[in-house]
C-alpha cells in the first residue's frame, strides 16, 4: 500500500535540505575524505534507521536511499529537524545511484526489511539479486560489509545463498535477532514486529576475509 501524499511534500522537495542530493558523482571517490568509515542504506523508508544510526556513530558518514518520493519526504523531514553534519540523503532508484559511486567508495551497505518481491518472476528487483551484488562488490571496499535484516524467511533464504555464490563470507547470522547493546537502532516498522515476537532474520557478510 502507498502511503498517502502529505500536502507539504511538494514545497519541501522542491527546496529541499542541502544534506539531500541530487546525485552522486560530485560525491564519488570523495567519501573518505572527512570519515573513516561509510555507511549506505539502501531503502531508508522514514529513514528511522539511517537517523539514529547517523546519531549513534557521529563519527562515520550515514547515506540513505529512498525510492518512494513520499517516503523520502518523511525522512528528510525527521532529519531536517535534528540535522547532522554525517547525513546524506538520495531519493530515486538505488540501480541508478549505484553505478554512480565509484570503486571501494562504500565500506558497510545496510538492508533493513527490503521488499521481498515474493512472486518469483520478480526475484530479479530483490536488493539480494546477483545484479544488485555484482554492484555492492564493486562499490564496497576491499574488507567491506552487507548488513540484512527482514522478516520475510523466504528473503532470508534466497539471499544467503545469493551472497555465498557470490563469495560473500558470512560473518553472523541470526533467525531471530534480539540486541541486546544500543549497536543497531530499531525502527518503527521493526519495533512493530519485535512487539508481535516475530522473528526477525539478520545476517552480517564480508566480501573477502580478514586477514
Amino acid at each position: 500500500m502507498r502511503m498517502r501524499k502529505k500536502p507539504w511534500v511538494d514545497s519541501l522537495l522542491q527546496n529541499p535540505p542541502s544534506f539531500v542530493l541530487g546525485d552522486v558523482l560530485s560525491l564519488s571517490g570523495k567519501t573518505h575524505a572527512h570519515y573513516d568509515i561509510v555507511h549506505l542504506e539502501i531503502g531508508s523508508g522514514k529513514g528511522d534507521y539511517w537517523i539514529q544510526m547517523s546519531q549513534i556513530y557521529p563519527k562515520d558518514l550515514w547515506i540513505g536511499i529512498e525510492k518512494e518520493m513520499n517516503v523520502a519526504a518523511v525522512a528528510i523531514k525527521k532529519a531536517s529537524e535534528a540535522i547532522k553534519d554525517n547525513q546524506l540523503f538520495l531519493i530515486g532508484d538505488a540501480q541508478n545511484y549505484l553505478e554512480q559511486f565509484s570503486d571501494h567508495d562504500i565500506d558497510i551497505i545496510h538492508l533493513n526489511f527490503s521488499d521481498p518481491w515474493p512472486k518469483k518472476r520478480t526475484h530479479k528487483r530483490r536488493l539480494s539479486a546477483s545484479t544488485f551484488i555484482d554492484q555492492y562488490k564493486r562499490i564496497l571496499s576491499e574488507e567491506g560489509q552487507i548488513i540484512m535484516k527482514t522478516d520475510n524467511k523466504d528473503l532470508f533464504e534466497y539471499s544467503m545463498v545469493q551472497f555465498s555464490q557470490s563469495g560473500f563470507v558470512l560473518e553472523e547470522m541470526s533467525v531471530d535477532f534480539r540486541r541486546e547493546q544500543q549497536e543497531d537502532a530499531i525502527s518503527e516498522y521493526e519495533a512493530r514486529f519485535m512487539s508481535l515476537n516475530q522473528p526477525i532474520y539478520r545476517c552480517i557478510w564480508r566480501k573477502k576475509h580478514r586477514g
